[in-house]
Parts: C-alpha cells; sequence; structure tokens
C-alpha cells in the first residue's frame, strides 16, 4: 500500500481539487454517486461531463436533471467564454461546477469522493496486448488463497472470484472504478489486481488510483483504430510505469517494447524483469533488480511444466494451463506475489494450485473413446494471440496424430489493419480453417471475411460460414476423433453483437450442443 496519492497534478491542480471537493459536499449528500452517463443518474447524485460539444453537453445536462442529479461538474471546450478557471452556475436549475479539462481530475475528485480507496489496498495494475486477464485472475486467485483477499478489476468483470459483475469495460470510467474500488474494500478486499487497458490511460480513467505494482506483459498489433501507431500504443502502456505511487515494476524482457520499458524505470523504482530461456542471451534481464526465469518448458496432455531459475531461488512448476505464452503470464504473477512479500517456495507452490480461467485456452471434448475432437475455446482476438494459441495447440494434435483446426473471425467496429494478418496467421499454422462471426457490431458481415480473406493466399482452403453456431456445428461434426479445433476470438463472452443489439451467445454452450449432436448424428464432410 502507498500513503500518497496517485494523481497527476500539479500545485494549481491540487487547489482546484480542494476546491471542488468543498463545493461538492456543499452541495451533494455523502450518499450520492458520481456519473459520467446522464442514464445511470439517480436521485441526489453529481452528474459529470466531459462532452465539448454544446448542445450535446445541454442535452446531456437535461437528462442528468430529470433523473434527479443534485449537482453537475463539466468540462467547459475552447470556444467557452471562461475557459480558464472554475465556472459557477446555476443555469439548469441545479448548482454547475465548470472545471477545464475535468477528464484529467475525475479520478482524483472520485477518490476523494469515496474516501481514497485505492491507498487502503495493494493494487496491481496490469498491462499489455496479451495476458491481462489471466494474470489478474491469477493475482486474485492467489493472493486471496493465502490469506490476502484480492479482488479483480477487468474483462470479467468487477468483485471477487466466483461473484463478478460485469461491467462490459476491460476499464470502466473513473468515478465507476473509484466506487468499485470503495465497494471492494467495504467487502474486506485487501488487494486488488486490475487490467490496465490503453484506452483507459489515454482517457485518464485510472487517474487517481494508487497503484503499488505495475506489470508490463507483451505488446502487439492491436487498437491501432484508435492509436494509429505501435509507438503511440506503447507510449500510452509505458505511463502506468511513471505512476507516482509505483514501488514495484514486472516487465516481461522476451518482448522488445519490454526491454525499452525496464531501461525506462530503471533505478526509479524496483524492477523484476521475467522471461523464458530459449538459448539466446537473457543479459536485459539482469539489468533488473530481480530476475524470473522459466527454463526446460515441456508441453503436457493436459498442461504445462516447466523449471524456474530466480533471484530468490529456483523450483519446478506443473500447471494445467496450456501454451508457452502462459508460461510468461504465470512468471509475470510469480513477480507479483513476490513484490507482495510472499515468499519465493510459498509463491511457487501456489502457482501449481491456480485454476484456469474461463475462456483462456478452455479445453472442451477430447475423449477419443468417444470419438471426441479436443475443442479449446480462447479469447484470442489479436494476430499474435491467435499465432500463440496455435503454435501451443500443434504439438498437441500431433502427439493425438490428428489436424489442427481454426474456427475464428474478427470483430466489427475495431481495428481493420488486424484482420488480414490473422488470416495469414490461421492458414500459415492450421490445417483447416473457418472463418465466421465475432461480433460484427455494425459492419456486413461478408466485409468483415474480406478483409479476413485478403491476408489468405490460397482461399480454396478456406471456408466460410457467417453465422457462428452453424460454423461451431460444422467444424466439430466434420473433425477426426484426433482432431484439435481451436474456436477463437470471444473466450468468456455470453453474448454475440449485431446490429447494436447483444443476442445470448456462448461458445462454451454452443460447443457441447455440437459435441452432444456428433455422438447421435453422422459426421460430415471431413475439414
Amino acid at each position: 500500500m502507498s500513503g500518497a496519492q496517485g494523481l497527476f497534478v500539479d500545485h494549481q491542480t491540487v487547489g482546484t481539487l480542494e476546491y471542488v471537493m468543498d463545493w461538492l459536499r456543499a452541495r451533494a449528500p455523502a450518499s450520492a454517486n458520481l456519473c459520467v452517463d446522464s442514464r445511470a443518474v439517480q436521485p441526489g447524485d453529481v452528474y459529470l461531463s466531459y462532452e465539448v460539444i454544446e448542445a450535446e453537453q445541454r442535452r446531456y445536462f437535461s437528462d442528468a436533471i430529470q433523473q434527479g442529479a443534485r449537482a453537475i461538474l463539466w468540462q467547459p471546450g475552447q470556444s467557452d467564454a471562461a475557459p480558464i478557471g472554475l465556472i459557477e452556475a446555476e443555469d439548469f436549475g441545479v448548482p454547475t461546477l465548470a472545471i477545464p479539462k475535468l477528464i484529467e481530475l475525475a479520478g482524483p475528485i472520485a477518490s476523494e469522493w469515496y474516501g481514497a480507496p485505492s491507498e487502503a489496498l495493494l493494487v496491481t495494475g496490469v498491462t499489455g496486448t496479451n495476458g491481462k486477464t489471466s494474470c489478474s485472475f491469477w493475482i486474485a486467485q492467489a493472493l486471496s488463497a493465502l490469506g490476502k483477499p484480492c479482488a479483480l478489476m477487468g474483462t470479467l468483470g468487477s468483485g471477487f472470484a466466483g461473484k463478478l459483475v460485469a461491467t462490459g469495460f476491460t476499464t470502466p470510467d473513473a468515478p465507476q472504478l473509484q466506487r468499485s474500488l470503495a465497494q471492494m474494500l467495504s467487502a474486506g478486499a485487501q488487494a486488488v489486481a486490475m487490467e490496465v487497458s490503453s484506452h483507459g490511460l489515454h482517457q485518464e480513467r485510472v487517474n487517481g488510483i494508487a497503484f503499488d505494482t505495475a506489470i508490463f506483459t507483451n505488446l502487439s498489433h492491436d487498437h491501432l483504430d484508435y492509436h494509429h501507431t505501435l509507438e503511440n500504443y506503447e507510449n500510452t502502456k509505458a505511463r502506468l510505469f511513471d505512476w507516482p505511487t509505483l514501488r514495484c515494476a514486472i516487465i516481461n524482457c522476451d518482448d522488445a517494447a519490454g526491454v525499452r520499458l525496464l531501461a525506462r524505470v530503471q533505478g526509479k523504482v524496483r524492477t523484476i524483469a521475467y522471461g523464458i530461456d530459449r538459448g539466446d542471451a537473457t543479459s536485459q534481464l539482469l539489468k533488473a533488480d530481480g530476475v524470473l526465469r522459466a527454463q526446460e518448458v515441456r508441453a503436457l496432455a493436459a498442461g504445462t511444466a516447466f523449471k524456474v531459475v530466480s533471484s530468490w531461488g529456483q523450483g519446478e512448476v506443473s500447471v494445467p494451463m496450456l501454451g508457452t505464452f502462459n508460461v510468461s503470464n504465470l512468471l509475470a504473477v510469480l513477480g507479483a506475489l513476490l513484490a507482495a512479500d510472499v515468499p519465493f517456495e510459498v509463491a511457487l507452490a501456489q502457482l501449481e494450485r491456480l485454476e484456469p480461467v474461463i475462456g483462456r485456452m478452455q479445453r472442451l471434448g477430447g475423449n477419443l473413446t468417444l470419438n471426441e475432437p479436443l475443442v479449446v475455446v480462447d479469447y484470442a482476438h489479436t494476430p499474435d494471440a491467435l499465432e500463440q494459441a496455435l503454435v501451443a495447440l500443434r504439438p498437441i494434435a500431433r502427439a493425438r496424430g490428428g489436424k489442427l483446426i481454426c474456427v475464428f473471425g474478427c470483430g466489427g467496429n475495431r481495428d481493420r489493419s488486424k484482420r488480414a494478418l490473422m488470416g495469414g496467421c490461421a492458414e500459415r499454422l492450421a490445417d483447416a480453417v473457418v472463418l465466421t462471426n465475432d461480433n460484427p457490431r455494425n459492419e456486413l458481415p461478408a466485409a468483415i471475411l474480406e478483409d479476413i480473406l485478403r491476408g489468405i493466399s490460397d482461399r480454396a482452403r478456406i471456408e466460410c460460414t457467417e453465422d457462428r453456431a452453424r460454423a461451431i456445428l460444422r467444424a466439430i461434426r466434420a473433425a477426426a476423433p484426433e482432431d484439435v479445433i481451436l474456436l477463437a476470438g470471444k473466450g468468456h463472452e455470453t453474448t454475440q453483437e449485431i446490429q447494436d443489439h447483444k443476442y445470448q451467445f456462448s461458445d462454451q454452450d454452443h460447443v457441447r450442443l455440437a459435441l452432444a449432436a456428433r455422438a447421435t448424428q453422422p459426421m460430415g464432410n471431413h475439414l
């Protein structure tokens, strides 16, 4: 835990924060919640508006007031008459306060309003393109098992494992984050493991959180529709490691961006570098204050085994998780436990007790005596994640004597530039590919599939079935019992978003239905 507040503010802003808190406490009840969505406002709440288009802002003001807002904090645009300083008015019948750069100050305001909950918690932030969910889930699982109740915030939801509440965001808005932290603290949490997305960092959602430990997992092609360049994406991720409350940085030095990040933070905070020995140089790891290395990584029938060599000692680990990339994730988790002062031997033993994350290399079927192909459901939705999953499954398919089949699609209204890359990856690493819908959202499914196909050289090898349920059924019924099927893209999700509507859809449920259908009906033509 850290006594200092995790705020990016200067002295002038501190004065502003003190003024705003006095202003709020004089006008809103202590029970009020801070809301950035006018539709979520309840009677007595405070509405925060970042909207810069005046007409839209006024409409949201009216909506919030109709919902019962007691006061409004708003961010003036550049065209407003007095963009500098605080502007207090009651033009709408409720007190309003204009705050320049409110989006940056919302986190600190919410932290103060909800009693600075992160300062009473051990907060570990996990950022990176892939692995955030698994690392956060396992950190929470491990610390809780070791007697330090740890809550979770991220893609799977918010709360304690087994009682997660969906938020719809990897990193929710700043007031909701602070409110959730306060609720977790009240419910008995002593620690929180939090996924920190690049959007959350760029949009200032995590301002006001007193991070103790930060983890960098990796950086690869994603979200370039938002960040435009990989350099921007990397720099945004790196902001977490400049946090004023940070005590320890845990960094994957198998990743080039991780090597650059280690150089950036060296000497500023305690550093733990981790990586997998592949026979190449590990000099970058040795530059850190502490080192975690995995050696002798071995794929097992139902998991992975490896040896850990570290600054704290060494030992063997066997886990029920598939893939070398999960070895990397587990090293990050081990680093987080060490940063939380868990003894090395205890932390290493705890790794072996971790349970797999739903929708992350999740195994279904695979019983050869029942003539079932092995189906693996994974959230892989980036080129790197898809490649890592396929590479992990190749030796399993080989050991079973079967083919490796990949079923996937790409999300609509998201980074289009990765679609062809994912298509090329699937063609190169799988024996057969079935393209289908992911969450097409407001895009035409056929257009998304065409984008993926642009990365494929031999389209004759590819099947396209837009209906995801039919694609799953087709792949499972057509597979030989020895085959391995990777069903990628949606993982834990229980809905499918099509044209502004979310339909109930679970990959796991459809896999089970298809396996049952396969058991009672003849197989179709092989893929």
